[in-house]
């Protein structure tokens, strides 16, 4: 597991790396918490520009930082999502539910 993070005018970003499997996620689902509790956004990013791989543990760390950022009252969209990531998150139903920058190829 391996990830950036900045904060800028209220606007937390957090660029996720590599595969997102049940190995990593639990880490990323806490480690994101830790992030929006501590900074409390506005708006919180997730960048998958680097993520070649989501699986189901995947869809959880999207659902844990909705529910955080729910709880702040804060806004949770997703971005860079590569063509598989994207086909898990609309077969989960994810891109009814966060807003979804567009995709890259």
């Amino acid at each position: 597991m391996h990830f950036t993070s900045y904060l800028e005018n209220g606007q937390l970003t957090v660029a996720l790396t590599g595969e997102i499997d049940h190995h990593c996620a639990k880490g990323y689902i806490q480690a994101i918490a830790a992030k929006i509790e501590a900074y409390t956004p506005e708006l919180c990013v997730l960048d998958f520009g680097e993520v070649s791989f989501v699986d189901s543990s995947g869809i959880a760390v999207v659902i844990n930082a909705l529910r955080n950022m729910t709880q702040i009252e804060g806004k949770l969209i997703l971005s860079g999502i590569g063509n598989q990531p994207m086909r898990v998150f609309r077969a989960s139903g994810i891109d009814k539910l966060v807003e979804i920058k567009e995709a890259v190829s």
